[in-house]
C-alpha cells in the first residue's frame, strides 16, 4: 500500500506521517518511510538545490523538472521495490505537491505536469493521500524564521498552493482525505490511523 501526506507549509505532514509509521510498525507491518524531494543520494542532492535560498532566480520549469527527476529516482530505487515486497510505503509529499506548487501556484499547465509525472512515477499512484489543511498564515508561522527557498515566497503564492490542494481533493475525494491540521494532534492522528487500518484490512 502506498500512502502519501500533502499540505501547505507548516501543516504537520512530517509529524503525522512519522507517527503513522511508528504506529504501523508496532502493529507488525513492514514500512518504508521516505520523503520528497529526497530519499536517495541523488534525490537528496536535488533537494538541496531546490530548497537553497541562494537559488532564488530558478525558473519554474526548471524547478518542476528537478522535482520530477528526484521523484523518478526515488520511485525506481525505493518505492517500487518496497511495494513489490508488499511493504507499506509512506511518503511525505509526492505528485500532488508538484501539481499544487508548480502547477496551480507556479502557472505550469497541470496536464503537462501529469504527463511528465507518468514518466517519473512509472505509473505508481498513492492508494490514499492525507491532505493536512491549514490556514496559510498559521502554517508559515509554524514553519519558523529559518525558511527555505519555497517557504520564502509571497503569501499569495502559498494561498494558491492551498487552493490547488483543495481543488485536487475535490476532484479525487476517494483518494484524497482532508484532515484539519489545527486542533488536537492525537485526534487527527487517530482519524488517520482509522482510515489506514480500514484500507489495510480491505487489501488483505
Amino acid at each position: 500500500m502506498f500512502i502519501t501526506f500533502e499540505g501547505p507549509e507548516g501543516s504537520g505532514k512530517s509529524t503525522h506521517s512519522g507517527l503513522l509509521c511508528d504506529f504501523l510498525r508496532r502493529k507488525g507491518f513492514k514500512v518504508l518511510y521516505t520523503r520528497e524531494p529526497g530519499g536517495t543520494a541523488v534525490s537528496e542532492k536535488i533537494r538541496g538545490i531546490l530548497l537553497d535560498p541562494g537559488n532564488k532566480g530558478m525558473d519554474v520549469a526548471c524547478e518542476m523538472l528537478l522535482y520530477m527527476a528526484a521523484r523518478a529516482e526515488i520511485v525506481k530505487r525505493e518505492i517500487l521495490p518496497a511495494l513489490k515486497k508488499r511493504k507499506i510505503v509512506v511518503c511525505d509529499r509526492f505528485q500532488d505537491a508538484t501539481l499544487a506548487y508548480q502547477g496551480y501556484a507556479g502557472g505550469i499547465d497541470v496536464n503537462v505536469i501529469k504527463k511528465i509525472g507518468k514518466i517519473a512515477t512509472l505509473g505508481v499512484s498513492p492508494d490514499i493521500t492525507f491532505l493536512l489543511d491549514i490556514d496559510v498564515k498559521k502554517g508559515l508561522r509554524r514553519a519558523g524564521k529559518n525558511r527555505d527557498r519555497i517557504e520564502r515566497r509571497p503569501l499569495r503564492y502559498h494561498e494558491a498552493v492551498r487552493k490547488g490542494y483543495l481543488d485536487i481533493a475535490r476532484k479525487e475525494p476517494r483518494r484524497v482525505k482532508i484532515m484539519h491540521a489545527v486542533g488536537d494532534l492525537d485526534e487527527t492522528q487517530r482519524k488517520i490511523r482509522d482510515v489506514v487500518l480500514k484500507l489495510c484490512h480491505s487489501k488483505i
